[in-house]
């Protein structure tokens, strides 16, 4: 599970039956309280259609996450529950029938859904000018897709249920929502209907509402609303040229240039699906992310062609596109940036992909024919966000549209309580440092902010401290999404100094835990307060978050946002007391269908009653905040990114000199945490400086250990399995 997670530390539980199998994170060892604050009564508000998200973010080797702050407010009364559904089993995910509802449905049921603002129910119930149709059903509930009798209309006023069957303690009901007394008066607890029906639609009606205003800028170029839905409907109607059928798969392998988001934006409209890769992920990585999704086309930077090169013809890829850095600069600049690329920086290995097509060719063809409007409906994939898997191979988390639109949904209301002490600025200037194949920077920075109108000031390269605090010192950056090494470095680089901050809204921080000396140093250089979140790629991904109004760094995760309830559980499924440890379970329309093609382990993460379980323990005080205490599995956490011992020790044991292998993290300032191997000779000649060599071939850099320890044996349990608790020391 990529997490896009704020973790804060805490003093390993004596309770907690796996929390001793996982590494506590570096940091202080108290309990952190959330802030108290004067209280205010919660009142139902309209969400504006320009607000931000709550957010939670990984990055280019450097990942963050969401970021909220904490107060407290009283809140008003709950609604009742809606009425219960059938506790339904995950169902299996992977190539999908066609959605039986349609673009038409859309059009003549939900007409007036989509007029109404976004998000306004509150405790009381929906408001007349977005009240949900009645026969609204739980889309939250359920791994699965919505019931078939639901139409899009339904669909997207839904609201969640209460399952009666749900087993609960007295102490921590699910249903009780200790959070809510927690929550700013100005966020509700419940979403309305969602913004629309499909992502395309949400972004072409951002295009078409914010038209001249700028939306993306990288490199001192910008591209306008206006000029996103005429270079996406190019795109999308090269794609729809050939032939791909709706829902499939296109892979995007790019950092953070303009044409990520023209080509997602064009996915999206042509009715496919967009599956995000790393770009720096090797052959073998790549291999098997294309060959699992099943990716028929993928548009790649020239920078990582030969990676593909190395692969390609393994896997069912038919369509390829090169783009390069200059593509999208203009003539002279463009060339200019090639220039350096290629023959002084020397970025670009040589590469050979026969029958690929340029990125400008693709766009040149695509703008002579017509983008067709897709017959997309809410419960169809939109997004296969890949994550690390305990068995070591990366699992698609498939992201339907409804999760992602339900997220956006969220986290435009949560961004509310940014305004309550800071005024709303007219036009929102957000930095993208984190890389939009990241489902944090995809969805808080490119899909919220498109929505809000926001522009992206995209970093394609955020380890340039200097470069990044120049791109920082030319724009009113007003929403800050980073990490703790990122925070670290810019505040020791003299120029930061330098920013203007005084436009600075939000800093969110996560991927990572932010440590307490960093966020005071922060807070005084910029006067911002760093928030934390977490979430998941398996939850769209934000699901808690800190309030955005919090005059101090809390050290806690925050509070659930609007339409998600967390459970804190014990091994058996059973709800734990407050401020007893157990597993973060969560739930919410936000959640993922499943793993695509792996029903069985979809399985293993999703409860009868519709709640994730994310594999980290943590517990949540009696104002609704959570804390991360310690990580249930082996899970190496290396800024930001998700490592899994499993994946490391079945890439090392394949060298001819290995015997046995195991693999733990260990404590880095710079990182969080780094991988180290502990490794038995088959060859007594076996070098450290061999095995490194031999890592950096076969594993993307942040995965590759950082420490080689060789011993004549491994401690094991007495069936034989390695116990890595015990290398832990």
């Amino acid at each position: 599970m990529a997490k896009t997670t704020a973790k804060s530390s805490a003093t390993k539980p004596a309770k907690g039956k796996d929390a001793r199998k996982a590494a506590t994170p570096p940091a202080e060892k108290t309990k952190a309280a959330p802030a108290k604050a004067p209280t205010a009564k919660a009142t139902t508000e309209k969400a504006p259609t320009g607000k931000a998200a709550a957010a939670n973010a990984p990055a280019a080797k450097t990942a963050a996450t969401p970021a909220k702050a904490a107060r407290s407010s009283k809140p008003a009364p709950t609604a009742a529950p809606t009425a219960p559904t059938a506790a339904a089993k995950p169902a299996p995910v992977g190539k999908p029938a066609p959605a039986k509802s349609t673009k038409s449905d859309a059009a003549s049921g939900t007409a007036a859904a989509r007029a109404a603002p976004t998000a306004v129910t509150s405790a009381a119930g929906p408001s007349k000018a977005t009240k949900a149709p009645a026969a609204t059903k739980s889309v939250a509930a359920s791994p699965g897709k919505p019931p078939k009798q639901m139409t899009p209309a339904a669909k997207r006023g839904a609201t969640k249920e209460r399952p009666e069957t749900m087993t609960t303690s007295s102490a921590a009901k699910p249903a009780e929502k200790p959070w809510l007394k927690s929550y700013p008066s100005v966020v509700p607890p419940e979403i309305g209907p969602l913004p629309a029906e499909a992502i395309g639609e949400l972004l072409v009606n951002a295009c078409r509402k914010y038209t001249g205003q700028p939306a993306f800028t990288c490199m001192g170029k910008s591209l306008s609303y206006s000029d996103m839905e005429r270079l996406s409907s190019a795109f999308g109607a090269w794609l729809q040229a050939k032939g791909l059928a709706k829902g499939a798969r296109v892979a995007i392998m790019m950092p953070n240039v303009l044409q990520y988001p023209v080509v997602m934006m064009g996915v999206m409209r042509a009715g496919l699906t967009v599956v995000n890769v790393n770009p720096l992920y090797t052959p073998r990585e790549l291999e098997h992310q294309l060959k699992d999704s099943g990716a028929e086309a993928i548009v790649i930077l020239e920078n990582f062609a030969a990676t593909l090169q190395a692969c390609v013809a393994k896997t069912n890829v038919k369509h390829v596109v090169v783009a390069s850095m200059g593509d999208m600069l203009g003539t002279v600049k463009g060339a200019i940036v090639n220039l350096v690329v290629r023959r002084v920086k020397k970025m670009v290995p040589a590469w050979s992909l026969p029958g690929h097509v340029s990125f400008n060719a693709a766009m040149k063809e695509g703008a002579a024919r017509t983008c067709k409007p897709a017959q997309v409906a809410s419960d169809d994939v939109a997004f296969l966000q890949y994550t690390g898997g305990t068995t070591g191979v990366s699992k698609g988390a498939t992201l339907l549209h409804r999760n992602v639109l339900a997220n956006v949904a969220q986290n435009v209301l949560w961004l509310e309580s940014a305004f309550i002490k800071k005024p709303r600025p007219p036009h929102m200037v957000y930095v993208c440092p984190l890389p939009l194949y990241h489902i944090y920077a995809l969805t808080v920075n490119a899909l919220t902010g498109m929505h809000l109108g926001a522009q992206n000031i995209l970093i394609p390269n955020p380890r340039d401290i200097p470069g990044f605090v120049k791109e920082l010192q030319q724009y009113p950056i007003n929403v800050f999404p980073g990490l703790n090494t990122l925070f670290n470095a810019l505040l020791n680089n003299s120029e930061f100094a330098k920013v203007d901050f005084k436009p600075l809204l939000l800093t969110f921080g996560g991927g990572m835990a932010v440590q307490r000396p960093v966020a005071e140093r922060w807070k005084k250089l910029t006067g911002c307060v760093v928030s934390e979140g977490y979430g998941l790629s398996e939850t769209s991904p934000v699901a808690t978050a800190n309030r955005f109004d919090a005059d101090e760094f809390s050290g806690t995760i925050g509070l659930p946002i609007p339409s998600t309830e967390i459970a804190i559980r014990d091994e058996d499924g059973k709800d734990l007391p407050i401020g007893e440890v157990g597993e973060i379970c969560i739930r919410g329309p936000q959640v993922m269908a499943g793993y695509w093609n792996r029903p069985d382990e979809t399985a293993k993460v999703m409860a009868a009653d519709g709640f994730f379980k994310s594999g980290d323990m943590g517990f949540m005080d009696d104002k609704g905040y959570i804390k991360i205490v310690d990580r249930k599995k082996d899970m190496i956490l290396v800024s930001g990114f998700n490592v899994y011992p499993n994946e490391l020790e079945e890439v090392v044991a394949q060298h001819p000199g290995v015997l046995e292998v195991a693999a733990i993290g260990v404590p880095d300032e710079h990182s969080g945490e780094v991988p180290k191997l502990f490794v038995v000779k088959k060859d007594p000649n076996l070098t450290a400086e061999a095995l490194h060599e031999y890592c950096r071939q076969n594993l993307t850099g942040y995965k590759r250990p950082r420490h080689i320890e060789f011993r004549t044996d491994l401690p094991k349990t007495n069936v034989g399995k390695i116990l890595r608790r015990e290398l832990r020391g």
